[in-house]
């Protein structure tokens, strides 16, 4: 599908969801409602914001695409996509220089390749189109090392890391709407939203900061320094919305920070590199990836790759996973039905799926440094970006 095809078809389908979920909040939406940002989707269960994206809540928008993972390869300047049904790679194909993420759109239509174009000024997005698998024309745009989208589906936020700037633009065209600079974030690379998306907390990887940013009126409210570690990577919100974790790659394990008062509250020590983290189809657990190395460019096969499981309940590690003769799991997601947690092993050029029942694995050949692959299709309503966070 081509770049114009898809915005025309992309707004009738986000006009569509958007107008279902909010015909359906009046008789399900709970007495003690979120009060979210004017055209947000509802929270439907203010208890569990990630309600809609359990294994039973495959969307009508996405019944009919092909279930793929789709795989960014920053060295080799391609994408490389596997059939989970066979585990092979059924599909390559260039994109621009140093994919870092593979980004689902607010509307679930599209597939955004973030190609920030490390030490350029040739930064693009390159289209894909679920349904067929295939890319489209690239769209011209400075530094997009990771994309999100604000809940209300009104703009993508490309996360422009070597230029310490959110540029918030049109989630359709891209065409820009406004830069907001974080001079004391350097290397901003991971966020996630509040439960009622008026604030977004993004990690500054290269200073030991987090910095809270206002997603209505598109301006900084804060900045908070971790009181060790140095470089926060992965950010994930609780299910009640109370809590925001992040993965610390020197501190080796998650901090937890109220995000309302913007403090830290504690820490939960997890492995070597503590790196990406995505919630269990049952919101009852979180995985951690460890990548086995507190480097930005590591040596494959660490014996201290693995994965840690964190019980949302109790915040104590319920399981570990390493990886059998060492690796460097990163980025990744979550199938569609829970059973398997896919992550790109970084220096190992890999991806692993990993058993989600008992953490065994394993192992499909990829390109050259793997990052932040994406799972298709995902449970849920709308996206928020990065890999596929789905509320």
């Amino acid at each position: 599908m081509g770049v114009k095809q898809y915005l025309v078809a992309a707004t009738a389908i986000a006009a569509l969801a958007v107008g279902t979920v909010q015909g359906n909040a009046q008789t399900a939406a709970p007495a003690t409602a979120v009060q979210t940002i004017p055209g947000m989707p509802p929270v439907m269960d203010p208890q569990n914001l990630y309600s809609e994206t359990s294994a039973a809540h495959l969307s009508p928008v996405v019944a009919d695409d092909p279930a793929r993972v789709y795989v960014p390869n920053l060295r080799s300047n391609d994408v490389y996509v596997i059939d989970p049904a066979t585990n092979k790679v059924v599909d390559r194909f260039p994109v621009g220089k140093s994919p870092q993420h593979v980004v689902p759109s607010w509307d679930l239509r599209t597939l955004w390749v973030t190609n920030n174009a490390e030490g350029r000024t040739d930064g693009s997005l390159t289209p894909i189109d679920v349904h067929t698998g295939k890319p489209g024309e690239p769209v011209a745009v400075d530094d997009p090392y990771n994309m999100y989208f604000t809940p209300d589906g009104k703009s993508a936020i490309v996360v422009a890391e070597a230029r310490k700037r959110l540029d918030f633009r049109d989630p359709h065209t891209m065409a820009l709407q406004q830069s907001v600079d974080v001079p004391d974030c350097a290397g901003v690379n991971h966020a996630d939203f509040s439960i009622d998306g008026r604030y977004a907390i993004f990690t500054c990887e290269f200073g030991g900061h987090l910095v809270k940013v206002d997603t209505v009126n598109h301006k900084v409210l804060g900045y908070l320094k971790l009181s060790s570690g140095g470089m926060p990577q992965d950010i994930l919100i609780s299910p009640n919305g109370r809590t925001f974790y992040i993965a610390d790659m020197m501190a080796d394990g998650v901090f937890t920070v109220d995000g309302d008062r913007f403090v830290e509250t504690g820490f939960i020590p997890t492995g070597v590199g503590a790196h990406g983290l995505y919630p269990s189809r049952d919101a009852t657990k979180m995985y951690v990836a460890n990548r086995g190395s507190h480097k930005v460019h590591g040596k494959p096969h660490s014996k201290s790759g693995g994965v840690s499981v964190i019980d949302f309940a109790t915040n104590r590690v319920v399981a570990d996973w390493p990886i059998p003769g060492g690796g460097s799991p990163d980025m990744g997601n979550v199938s569609a039905d829970g059973k398997s947690l896919w992550l790109s092993g970084r220096f190992d050029d890999v991806v692993y799926r990993i058993d989600t029942a008992d953490g065994s694995m394993i192992k499909i050949p990829v390109g050259a440094e793997p990052h932040g692959l994406t799972v298709w299709p995902q449970p849920g309503r709308y996206s928020i970006g990065h890999t596929g966070i789905l509320r």
